[in-house]
């Protein structure tokens, strides 16, 4: 049995996302537990939906849904599918093969939210020849992607910002001047974070971190310092609530390396500055000022600067390009052209 479609006018798109435990909506957002990757995809197919036709086919997803950001249907109802105008691939590029093969006339975008490991330098010549473009979500991210496939095996690359909700802006709300905010999964970075706050602590006694953890994935941090407040997993809202009243977002971990960054941009979009470490990932793209970027691995930098900012905090404000309506239209027109063209292939 074919799915129905959902009539809007606008040409078919499927959204695959083979990647996720569970299948998720908006009111995912509210209730808590999301990543930056799965928001995201959330506010772009919102923004999309009144201009196309669009269905989510998700992993680990039960049952079918009709939403504001599409239809939203279980990963094997792609097999029954009716032909797509184009097909955007979540993380997976073997997925992204996998359909070129069935449908060797649609336009398919791999939309890449990581750095892949090592294991994946083929991947490179298998999306060339198979004609895909590989959408990534900042500057710093696809130049480091091209430069671990090589310029003889990488495919067509484009880059589109992770969005910021166009209200996001600062407010009001009375900043503690104690309080810093760790809000991502452990395992980017808590146990050198805690490492960080505990050296701080030394000297400014009175600071707390506050820990917002998504919860999707379970990671040993290590011994938790006196000071840590654990927030647990909170709805977005409650987030950029914690956001306002923190001194910063605290996050100068050496490790992790952010492709884009979605907390941080959101927490300057706020008014609220960010503490990372120069250098790693997408950091310095992200957090244009410098005054936000540190030598993680130096406790004196941090302590420095968080003096600072404690004597007089400073005024941040978000990237504009950042925004969703400006990110919309850039997926719209990628989108809008590529139903236009047919791919040209090598040997797939």
């Amino acid at each position: 049995m074919r799915p129905m479609r959902h009539q809007t006018g606008g040409a078919p798109v499927a959204i695959v996302d083979p990647c996720c435990a569970a299948g998720y909506d908006l009111p995912d957002l509210e209730t808590g537990g999301l990543g930056g990757t799965e928001a995201t995809i959330l506010r772009v197919a919102t923004a999309l939906a009144p201009r196309f036709e669009i269905t989510h086919y998700q992993d680990g997803r039960s049952h079918r849904h009709m939403s504001r950001v599409g239809q939203l249907r279980p990963l094997q109802d792609l097999d029954d599918a009716e032909n797509p105008a184009v097909l955007i691939v979540i993380n997976r590029w073997k997925m992204a093969i996998k359909l070129r093969r069935r449908h060797p006339d649609t336009p398919i975008f791999l939309w890449l939210h990581v750095y892949p490991g090592r294991h994946n330098r083929r991947m490179g010549a298998a999306l060339k020849a198979a004609c895909v473009t590989v959408i990534c979500v900042s500057r710093t991210h696809a130049k480091e992607f091209g430069a671990f496939l090589g310029a003889q095996d990488a495919p067509c690359i484009r880059v589109i910002y992770n969005p910021l909700d166009d209200a996001l802006q600062p407010d009001d709300t009375p900043r503690d001047l104690d309080r810093l905010l760790f809000a991502s999964s452990p395992h980017k970075g808590l146990a050198e974070v805690f490492a960080r706050f505990a050296a701080l602590r030394q000297d400014l006694p009175n600071l707390t971190l506050a820990v917002a953890d998504p919860g999707y994935l379970r990671w040993d941090a290590g011994p938790v310092p006196e000071g840590v407040v654990s927030l647990g997993s909170l709805s977005h809202g409650a987030l950029i609530r914690q956001m306002r009243r923190a001194l910063c977002l605290f996050y100068p971990q050496t490790s992790f390396a952010e492709t884009f960054g979605l907390v941080l941009a959101e927490a300057n979009a706020v008014g609220t500055p960010v503490l990372v470490h120069a250098g790693l990932g997408a950091n310095a793209e992200i957090v244009a000022d410098a005054d936000q970027r540190v030598d993680g691995h130096d406790p004196a930098q941090i302590l420095d600067r968080i003096r600072a900012w404690r004597c007089a905090p400073p005024r941040v404000t978000a990237n504009p390009a950042f925004r969703l309506g400006l990110v919309a239209e850039e997926w719209a027109q990628l989108l809008q052209r590529a139903t236009l063209t047919r791919p040209q292939m090598g040997m797939v």
